[in-house]
C-alpha cells in the first residue's frame, strides 16, 4: 500500500491510502482533504501511520515541542473559520439575516458562494469546511418554506435597502438571459425558445434588475418561449410596488425596444434609455449627413426625433446617436469578412446560401454593393431611444448611462459561471424558484465583497479558504493552531474590515 495525493475540484489536495495489484490501483481509504502544506503534511503522516501500524494517532512532537513525553497528539478537527466568518458577516451586513432568519438557507447560500454544486453535495462542502451540515430532508423543507413564505421578496427588500443606504437610486439596469435544463420534456415553465446559448433544450427566461454597479435588486423567471420585450414590465412593476418608487431611469438593451413596451413604461411613470438599432440612422440623420457630407468625429453625439408606434399609440421619441472610431474599425472589420464571404459565393467558390450581402441577379449570385455601402455608412454608430428631455440629460450622459449596461451582463456571467446557476436539474417550478432565490442571494454577497475588496469573488475564496483552524488533542487537552494569512489574505481582510 502507498500514500496517494490527488487535487480536487475545490483546489484542495485529497490524501488517500491506495493499493496496487497487477497494475490496477485501488483506493483503500480516503484520509481527508488538505488546504495548505501543514495540513497536507499532517494527513500524509496519518496515512503513513495507518499503513505501518493501523493506528489513528501520529507523532506531532515536531510541530508541538511542548507536548509531554510519550503523548501522541491527535488532530480532532479542522475548520475554515476565517472564510466562513467573512461570508457570514457579509450576509448579515446586507440585511439578509434579519430578512430570513434561517440557518439552513444561509448555509446553502454561503456554500454556493464557496463551491457551487448540487443541494445534496452542499453537505460535503460544509463538511470539508468543518461546519455541521443539515440533512437532505431539512434542505428540502427549507426550499419549500423559501417559496411558501416569499423569502425572495424579503431578500429583495433587504438588497434595495442596502443599495439605497447612501441615497435613492436614480438609474437601474435591466437585461434577460436564458438558463437551460438537462431535460427533454417541456412543461408550463420549461419551454424551448430563442436560446442565447444556441441550444435546443427546454429553458427558462430570467430577467434581472441591478444597480449601476451590478448589485442585484430583482430576479424573475419566465417560461422559456416568452418574448424578451414581455419580461420588462412585470419586473419593473414588481420593483415599483415593492419599494414604492416612481422616479427612476431604466436602462435596457435593444431587445426591449418596441413602441408598445416604451409606451407602457412611460405610462407606468418610468423614464428610459433603450438601445436602438441603427438601420434608421440614414433617415434620422439625413440633415446631419447633408450638412456635413457624412463626416463623423470620434465621440460625437447627434440627435433626432422619430415617431414610434401607429395611430393612437404613435408617440414622438428622442433618438441619440453616438459615433466611436474604435467601433467603426470593429464594424468595418466585420463587414470586410462578410463581404469576402459574399464574394466567394458570387465567384462560385462557396455553395450558394442566404447571406447578408448576396443577391441574385438573373441566374447568378452577386455582391449587393448598395447594401454594403449603406452598412459602411452606419459603421461606428450606436443609437439610443429615450423619453428624457435633453435639458435634463444631455446626449453624452445618455450614452454614458447606457454603457453601464455591461454590469448586468457581468452579473449574469458571474451567476452562470462562479455560482453555476446552469444547467438546471430541478424540474418543479417551486424548486426552480428556490434555486434562483439562492443564486440571487449568493450573487448579492459576491458583488458586495468584490466592491469592498477590489478582488474577484473567486480570488477571495481561493485566498481565504486555506486559512484553517486545526484542533489538536494532546493528552486530553486541546489546542488550536491557526494558519497565518498570506499578504493577499491580509489585504482582503483589511479591506473588508474597513468597508
Amino acid at each position: 500500500m502507498f500514500v496517494r495525493k490527488v487535487k480536487t475540484a475545490s483546489g484542495a489536495t485529497a490524501v488517500q491510502i491506495a493499493r496496487k495489484h497487477r497494475g490496477v490501483r485501488t483506493i483503500v481509504e480516503h484520509i481527508g482533504s488538505a488546504h495548505d502544506d501543514t495540513q497536507l503534511a499532517v494527513l500524509v503522516q496519518i496515512a503513513k501511520e495507518r499503513i505501518m501500524a493501523g493506528q489513528l494517532a501520529f507523532d506531532l512532537d515536531a510541530l508541538t515541542p511542548t507536548a509531554p513525553t510519550g503523548v501522541a497528539p491527535i488532530v480532532t478537527g479542522s475548520r475554515a473559520r476565517v472564510l466562513w466568518e467573512v461570508l457570514e458577516a457579509a450576509y448579515s451586513r446586507l440585511g439578509f439575516t434579519a430578512a430570513v432568519d434561517d440557518e439552513t438557507f444561509k448555509k446553502l447560500v454561503l456554500a454556493r458562494v464557496i463551491e457551487p454544486t448540487s443541494k445534496a453535495d452542499t453537505i460535503r462542502v460544509l463538511g470539508e469546511l468543518g461546519l455541521p451540515a443539515p440533512g437532505l430532508r431539512t434542505i428540502w423543507r427549507t426550499l419549500a418554506r423559501c417559496v411558501a413564505q416569499d423569502w425572495r421578496g424579503r431578500l429583495a427588500t433587504a438588497a434595495y435597502a442596502h443599495a439605497t443606504r447612501d441615497g435613492q437610486l436614480k438609474l437601474v439596469l435591466y437585461d434577460v438571459t436564458t438558463l437551460y435544463f438537462e431535460a427533454e420534456d417541456e412543461d408550463e415553465l420549461r419551454k424551448v425558445g430563442m436560446s442565447k446559448e444556441r441550444r435546443v433544450d427546454p429553458q427558462i427566461l430570467v430577467g434581472m434588475l441591478v444597480t449601476t454597479g451590478g448589485f442585484p435588486l430583482e430576479v424573475h423567471e419566465f417560461p422559456g418561449n416568452t418574448g424578451e420585450t414581455l419580461t420588462l414590465l412585470p419586473v419593473l412593476r414588481s420593483f415599483q410596488a415593492r419599494h414604492r418608487v416612481d422616479d427612476v431611469v431604466v436602462v435596457a438593451d435593444a431587445g426591449m425596444l418596441s413602441a408598445a413596451n416604451l409606451n407602457q413604461l412611460e405610462d407606468a411613470g418610468f423614464s428610459f434609455i433603450v438601445g436602438s438599432r441603427v438601420s434608421k440612422a440614414p433617415y434620422d440623420l439625413a440633415e446631419h449627413f447633408d450638412a456635413h457630407g457624412g463626416v463623423l468625429h470620434d465621440g460625437e453625439t447627434m440627435e433626432s426625433k422619430r415617431v414610434m408606434g401607429v395611430r393612437e399609440n404613435a408617440r414622438q421619441r428622442r433618438v441619440v446617436y453616438h459615433y466611436s472610431a474604435k467601433r467603426d474599425r470593429r464594424d468595418n472589420h466585420t463587414l470586410d469578412k462578410q463581404v469576402e464571404k459574399a464574394q466567394k459565393i458570387a465567384d462560385g467558390k462557396k455553395p450558394l446560401r442566404k447571406d447578408r450581402f448576396v443577391k441574385l441577379t438573373g441566374t447568378r449570385p452577386a455582391v449587393d454593393q448598395v447594401l454594403v455601402d449603406r452598412a459602411r455608412q452606419l459603421a461606428g454608430l450606436k443609437g439610443y431611444v429615450t423619453n428624457i428631455p435633453a435639458l435634463r440629460l444631455p446626449g453624452r450622459e445618455v450614452v454614458a448611462a447606457y454603457h453601464d449596461l455591461f454590469q448586468v451582463e457581468r452579473s449574469f456571467r458571474m451567476a452562470k459561471t462562479d455560482l453555476r446557476a446552469r444547467p438546471m436539474f430541478h424540474h418543479e417550478a417551486d424548486s426552480i424558484h428556490a434555486h434562483l432565490t439562492i443564486v440571487f442571494t449568493a450573487l448579492a454577497i459576491s458583488r458586495h465583497l468584490q466592491e469592498a475588496t477590489g478582488y474577484s469573488i473567486r480570488k477571495i475564496i481561493r485566498t481565504l479558504r486555506p486559512l484553517r483552524d486545526v484542533t489538536i488533542s494532546i493528552g486530553g487537552n486541546e489546542i488550536t493552531a491557526t494558519t497565518p494569512p498570506s499578504p493577499h489574505a491580509a489585504d482582503i481582510l483589511v479591506a473588508i474590515a474597513g468597508h
